[in-house]
């Protein structure tokens, strides 16, 4: 069995170049999906069935967030692996701060506004027994 080639490895600064429609570059991938993966989608453009124009917004930028948010489908997914080039190479620090953003959403879903209602629930039940039993 032949030993697999390892994947060409690019940094953001290189993927920010490809940014035009005859040259168009995305990272599309996180820790949980196997790895930031650079893909060139130049020439599936005219055939996303969102338009290109949705790509091209997003084209020499980490999109994973932006394809992750669409509910992309399982066709979706095997269509762009046709279009992988490569991965995403990241520093020390680069590594960090992904650890870090992915900590924060996971743990900081909503749960602040939560804890605000509650306390405002709580405090106007008070003031009404309050007021039910001293003031009326």
């Amino acid at each position: 069995m032949a030993a697999q080639t390892p994947e060409k490895e690019y940094t953001m600064e290189e993927v920010a170049k490809h940014n035009k429609a005859n040259d168009c570059w995305l990272v599309i991938g996180n820790a949980n999906t196997g790895g930031p993966k650079v893909y060139d989608v130049s020439s599936y453009l005219d055939d996303h069935p969102g338009g290109a124009e949705v790509m091209l917004d997003v084209s020499g930028q980490d999109a994973d967030e932006f394809f992750e948010d669409i509910g992309h489908s399982n066709d979706a997914r095997a269509e762009l692996a046709k279009h992988c080039i490569g991965v995403l190479k990241l520093s020390e620090a680069e590594l960090e701060k992904r650890r870090l953003e992915a900590e924060k959403k996971k743990g900081g879903g909503g749960g602040g506004s939560m804890g605000l209602i509650a306390v405002i629930g709580v405090v106007v039940a008070v003031g009404y027994f309050y007021y039910k039993n001293n003031l009326a």
